[in-house]
């Protein structure tokens, strides 16, 4: 990331924070502050949400490195999501 401007830094950092947190709403990634890996499908369609807004927002407003992250760490999340059971 030294190379690349710092709006792009920023921007990766945030998508990569969403997506850890989505991880943690999955019971992929344990929650830092109890240690478990906890379910919450509802908040992790939520920050789902957060991610496509994102991608209408920022449309064709990106660089390719910033729109693939992006589109990939959604299509990730969304194979996750659909794996886990529905309440």
């Amino acid at each position: 990331m030294e190379d690349q401007p710092l709006s792009t830094s920023l921007f990766i950092s945030l998508v990569y924070s969403l997506n850890l947190t989505a991880l943690q709403q999955l019971g992929v990634a344990r929650n830092p502050f109890t240690g478990n890996k906890e379910i919450d499908i509802e908040s992790a369609r939520v920050t789902l949400d957060l991610l496509q807004m994102l991608v209408t927002k920022t449309k064709n407003n990106l660089n390719p490195d910033e729109d693939h992250f992006l589109q990939d760490i959604l299509s990730q999340l969304e194979q996750i999501i659909e794996q886990k059971p529905q309440p």
